[in-house]
């Protein structure tokens, strides 16, 4: 671990963290709002705000930290989306689905949480290829 594995923890956590609250607080907050019998309310998830920080910071850390073990000397841009979908395909996809299977979601919404959490991923591979580039000689 050197200094551009925590910068890229850092970039990777604060862009989690903004990209999570577009997802779930803007693109999906309607949707969440019909199914209110399934989810804390706002008021009531507050108290719990920093163990969703301390996700987001261990999410971000073990993130760099799996890129920065198999990163190649390739380029950057098809690596950071292979990642992405790696990751995605490992996490946001089955976890979904798991849920699915155990809670009373409608389809419509758990089709929504992949498309956009998977596109979120995505964009994190790419930022974290972008973070560990070689620079051009």
């Amino acid at each position: 671990m050197n200094k551009k594995f925590f910068i890229a923890w850092i970039v990777i956590f604060v862009a989690w963290m903004a990209g999570s609250f577009i997802v779930h607080g803007v693109l999906l907050h309607d949707d969440y709002a019909k199914l209110s019998g399934l989810f804390r309310s706002e008021a009531d998830a507050q108290p719990y705000f920093p163990l969703m920080i301390l996700a987001h910071v261990l999410l971000a850390g073990a993130f760099v930290w799996i890129y920065s073990r198999g990163v190649e000397v390739r380029p950057w841009l098809p690596q950071g989306i292979r990642f992405g979908l790696a990751i995605a395909a490992l996490t946001i996809v089955p976890t979904y689905i798991i849920y699915y299977v155990v809670q009373p979601m409608p389809g419509a919404v758990v089709v929504k949480q992949i498309v956009f959490d998977g596109i979120l991923i995505l964009i994190l591979g790419v930022i974290t290829a972008f973070l560990y580039r070689k620079p051009s000689a």
